[in-house]
């Protein structure tokens, strides 16, 4: 999506989107994002992720009032059990489904909130890659996109922050741009584990199971243009 300041943002399906953090975003972007139909922003970062930095663009009150904006994480960064899998923090679809695992309940909150959303969605985490790109795939695979559409979402996003980390003026404290060689077969390692989660999580299955009813499955679908 081109909407002015965003970092990695990108369709998932019907009126559903998902992008790297919000405060990237100027007035003309956000301005753009409701004329496309953005109504609701869910955020999917831990309370003490989400601050504004000095280089963020100011953006005025009233804009964002427009806008409903839902904290719904995906993750408790205090439990030990995902400390000890997810370091520095969930970086690679190999851990998405110990996430799961480990919080269904967060899990399912998010899907909940993409149900009773206002107008279009945005998902966002941090880079705009893992966090929101476990919940994109989720979403994918509930409405039946092949394995092609979802890996290629995947990388979309992570070729995306890797391109921010070559123009960003402010070091990343943990990545840094990879050139292509490097990239390449990390991509490939990042999408057998995606597929694997998707293979296993069986999204459907896993949202009646931790308490998503039929309805709200049926407005989800709805969001995502079935």
């Amino acid at each position: 999506m081109d909407w002015d300041g965003a970092v990695n943002a990108w369709h998932v399906a019907g009126s559903v989107f998902r992008m790297g953090r919000r405060e990237w975003l100027t007035d003309a972007g956000w301005q753009q994002a409701y004329d496309g139909g953005i109504r609701t922003v869910i955020d999917l970062r831990n309370p003490d992720e989400i601050r504004r930095r000095d280089t963020d663009p100011p953006v005025s009150a009233g804009i964002l009032a427009a806008f409903d904006v839902v904290h719904a994480p995906t993750e408790d960064p205090g439990n030990s059990e995902f400390r000890e899998l997810c370091v520095p923090y969930l970086n690679d679809p190999a851990s998405y489904a110990d996430n799961v695992r480990i919080f269904p309940e967060k899990l399912a909150g998010v899907f909940k909130a993409v149900a009773k959303a206002r107008g279009g969605v945005v998902i966002h985490c941090s880079a705009g890659r893992d966090r929101s790109g476990m919940i994109a795939a989720m979403l994918q695979d509930l409405v039946g996109a092949g394995e092609d559409a979802i890996a290629g979402g995947y990388e979309r996003a992570m070729r995306g922050i890797n391109e921010h980390h070559r123009v960003s003026a402010v070091p990343h404290p943990h990545e840094r741009y990879l050139p292509e060689e490097v990239l390449a077969p990390l991509l490939e390692t990042r999408r057998e584990s995606l597929l694997r989660f998707v293979r296993h999580v069986k999204t459907g299955e896993f949202l009646r199971h931790n308490g998503v009813t039929d309805p709200e499955v049926t407005a989800i679908l709805a969001k995502l243009g079935r």
